[in-house]
């Protein structure tokens, strides 16, 4: 019985261990982020409401 608790024991340690480590290098890691001049989307021109574009009309 004793065998059973200690060997239990050593695989919720190794659990733990296994998971703190992995936590602590996702914290350690350095995301980047692309430069805005090579998004497509940025280059386009935001759409222009039908409103807008009858009171100019006027």
């Amino acid at each position: 019985m004793y065998t059973v608790l200690v060997v239990s024991i050593i695989i919720v340690i190794v659990i733990l261990v296994l998971a703190v480590g992995t936590t602590s290098k996702a914290y350690n890691y350095k995301h980047t982020v692309d430069p805005l001049e090579n998004d497509p989307y940025t280059d386009q021109e935001p759409p222009v409401a039908e409103s807008s574009q009858q009171q100019n009309n006027e």
